[in-house]
Order: C-alpha cells, then sequence, then structure tokens
C-alpha cells in the first residue's frame, strides 16, 4: 500500500525509542505494527525481509526495520528508518557514559553499577543455551562449539578467524536435510550496484581518512576506526557473536577500558532503546576520554563514540541496499545455509568462552575470594531470564536497584 512518508517518519521516531528488549523483542514489535496493526507489508513480505537480514552481519533488528523502509520509500525510506532506530539509543547511552566517567566513583551510582555486572553475566550465560538450542543438535555442532570455545580461551585463532573455519565446515558437514526453497528473483543491474556500494563505501570510510589527516594515522580515532569497522563485517549471529571479540581486544590488546567497565557498558546498552551492539559506542567513548593528545576528554570521547557508531552501523545500510538482490538468488543454496549453521555452532563456544571471562572477573575479584552476593544475584538473573521470560531490560534495572540498596547498606 502507499504509505505516506510522514507517517513512516513518525513511526521510526518512535520505534527508536521504544525498541526494548533485544532483538526478538524488537522484530516482534515492527511485525506488530508494520504487519498487523498498519498493515503496511504483508507477512510473506516480513518474513522474505527477515530471512535476508539474518544472513547478514550486524543487528538484524536495525537491518530489517532498514529493509522495510527501503519497500516503503526506498533508499531514503530505508536511510530514516535505520537511523532512526539507533539515534535515540546513541544519544541516550552518550549522556549514560558521560555519566559513568564523571560520577562512576560516587558511591551511589558505584553501588548501581555493582549491580549490573551480575546481571550482565547472567544475560551472557542465558545466551548460550538460546543459541544451542538452534545449531548444536548434531556431533558437528557440538564439536564446532568445544573446538571454538579451546581457540578463544586458549588464543588460538581470532575471532574472524573462528568465524570462517566455523563457516567452513559448516559448508561440509551442517547441510540441511532438506535444502532450503529456492526464490527465483530478476537479474541486478551492475551499474546501480556499484553506484551505490562506492557511496556506501566513500561515506565509511571518509571520516576515518579524515581523522588520519587531522590526528595521524596511529592517533585514537583512525585505531578505533579501522579496528570497529572490521568488528561490522564478522558480526554474525547477534552482539553477543561479537562481544567476545571486542571485550579481548578492547580490554587486553588496546586498554580502552577495563573488564567491569565493558560489562557496565554492557549494562547501560541493555537498558537503552536499539541494538545491544550499541555498546560499542560505549567503548569509544571510554577509549577517547582517556586518550593522551590535544583534545579535552569530553570532544575526544564524543568524537571517538561518533566515529566507533558511524563505522559499525553505516555497514548495515551497504549490505541491505547492494547485498539484498544478490543473497536472495543465493537464499535457496545448501552450501549457504550450512555456512550459517557452522557460524551460529561456533558463536555458542566463543559465547561460553567470555561468560567465563566475565564470570572470573565478576565473582573472583582481585585481591578477593568468591564474592557470594554477586554469585546470588547473577544466579537469580539467569533463572529468572531461563524460566520467568521477564524482559532483560527489567532484569538489568533490578539488579541495579539491588546493587543500589546493598551499597548504600554497606555504606551506612
Amino acid at each position: 500500500m502507499q504509505v505516506p512518508f510522514r507517517e513512516a517518519l513518525v513511526y521510526w521516531l518512535q520505534l527508536g525509542f521504544t525498541s526494548f528488549g533485544g532483538p526478538a523483542g524488537q522484530i516482534a514489535a515492527l511485525h506488530r505494527e508494520v504487519v498487523e496493526r498498519r498493515r503496511w507489508i504483508d507477512e510473506e513480505r516480513f518474513a522474505h525481509a527477515l530471512n535476508f537480514c539474518m544472513l547478514l552481519p550486524g543487528p538484524e533488528a536495525q537491518q530489517l526495520a532498514t529493509y522495510v523502509g527501503w519497500l516503503l520509500h526506498g533508499r531514503l525510506g530505508g536511510v530514516v528508518a535505520g537511523t532512526l532506530f539507533v539515534l535515540p539509543s546513541a544519544v541516550l547511552l552518550w549522556a549514560l557514559s558521560w555519566l559513568y566517567v564523571e560520577h562512576g566513583q560516587v558511591p551511589a551510582v558505584a553501588a548501581v553499577f555493582a549491580g549490573l555486572q551480575p546481571a550482565v553475566l547472567a544475560l551472557i550465560a542465558a545466551a548460550i543455551p538460546r543459541l544451542a538450542r538452534r545449531s548444536c543438535r548434531t556431533v558437528p555442532g557440538i564439536a564446532l562449539a568445544l573446538f571454538a570455545l579451546l581457540a578463544s580461551a586458549l588464543d588460538w585463532l581470532s575471532f574472524p578467524a573462528v568465524v570462517l573455519v566455523g563457516a567452513a565446515v559448516g559448508a561440509l558437514a551442517l547441510r540441511p536435510a532438506r535444502p532450503p526453497a529456492t526464490v527465483p528473483s530478476a537479474p541486478v543491474p551492475l551499474a546501480s550496484t556499484l553506484r551505490v556500494a562506492l557511496a556506501c563505501l566513500v561515506l565509511w570510510w571518509l571520516p576515518v581518512g579524515l581523522a588520519g589527516l587531522l590526528q595521524g594515522w596511529d592517533g585514537i580515532l583512525v585505531r578505533q576506526g579501522l579496528f570497529f569497522s572490521e568488528t561490522a563485517c564478522v558480526t554474525f549471529g547477534g552482539a553477543y557473536a561479537v562481544l567476545p571479540h571486542v571485550a579481548e581486544s578492547a580490554v587486553e590488546r588496546f586498554g580502552w577500558l577495563t573488564p567491569q567497565e565493558m560489562l557496565a557498558g554492557l549494562g547501560l546498552a541493555e537498558t537503552t532503546p536499539g541494538p545491544l551492539i550499541m555498546v560499542v559506542q560505549f567503548v569509544g567513548f571510554l577509549g577517547g576520554w582517556r586518550a593522551e593528545g590535544a583534545l579535552p576528554p569530553l570532544l575526544g570521547a564524543t568524537l571517538s563514540a561518533a566515529l566507533v557508531t558511524w563505522v559499525t552501523f553505516l555497514p548495515c545500510f551497504l549490505w541491505v541496499f547492494v547485498g539484498a538482490p544478490y543473497v536472495e538468488r543465493l537464499r535457496g543454496s545448501p552450501r549457504l545455509a550450512g555456512a550459517l549453521a557452522g557460524i551460529t555452532a561456533s558463536v555458542v563456544g566463543v559465547v561460553g568462552m567470555v561468560a567465563l571471562w566475565f564470570g572470573g572477573k565478576v565473582l573472583l575479584p582481585a585481591g578477593g575470594g568468591l564474592d557470594l552476593p554477586a554469585l546470588a544475584l547473577a544466579v537469580a538473573a539467569f533463572a529468572v531470564l531461563q524460566w520467568k521470560k521477564v524482559p532483560s531490560a527489567w532484569v538489568v534495572v533490578a539488579c541495579a536497584g539491588i546493587g543500589l540498596v546493598r551499597g548504600l547498606a554497606l555504606g551506612s
């Protein structure tokens, strides 16, 4: 149906402020509005778009909004829908990041963030069985997950290499018994594809190039731009899939933040609308705040946060606008289906590794024994997430409240 652009604009802005609940909740909300309530597209078209977005690296809910916006109003509609899906979250998380670095040592604020850490540990642990149910039903799938766990824990392979191994093994050993249905599609004009690809690539890399010219090619902005551009290309399986790669590199390799700060950033990202991968903005903010140079801390942090957000989400528009016609032609390939299953199985192992890594930091703090209250809070949060099906944002808020009460009680 013909949808007025202004009406769609208002809805995309509303969605940006209300898209809580992770990708499953965001996709469900999008379906409820554009298919059931507003009837902008039909069920078949929505499912077709969702299947395509699940094949792409990056946040599938944001890409699905971009795809629906593109269906309604062309590339302008896709840009508006995809941008407004993340813009409110970016602004809110910037403000929360500033609050954290400026007031994180205030006892009450520190107590809140102490409560967030067990909640985030529970969220990571709860993601493992959910992913495993989809990809670890066979011996090759289980073997891939165990291999990914060992390869990550023992530093045999980098995260991109683990993803590639999973894809290669999956293409050979995890093909579906019943091949997916092939979807016929029209030939794609090459000239149009090249124009869109060139425009997206220029927009993607222009800020990184300008940062190199202004700050130097070894400056914090260029290093963050390159790292998070690489991350944007391997985020198959959702935010928890790439979390180990970001956490290990940002903490151990670059020293932009500590493990506890990474957990705090994840907690903040869970309590704001938009995709969880927005946590990378928090990482960029802290790295820019602490970088040595001529820029004031707040300006450096803001520029870093903006650049990291840009290089993380702009590739999503490239994948949707350029890749959609071609990937649709490959959707019936059994090898492609097997490769994606292999990637998901590998992600299970990698997420298991990061759960162990974060668990050690949260439950065994340096210089002390086992933190029993943190363990009890993490177990309780995990149980609620697994069996009560409470939205993750509410679990995070509840744990933050418990942390505040505990901190005030101990302080008194």
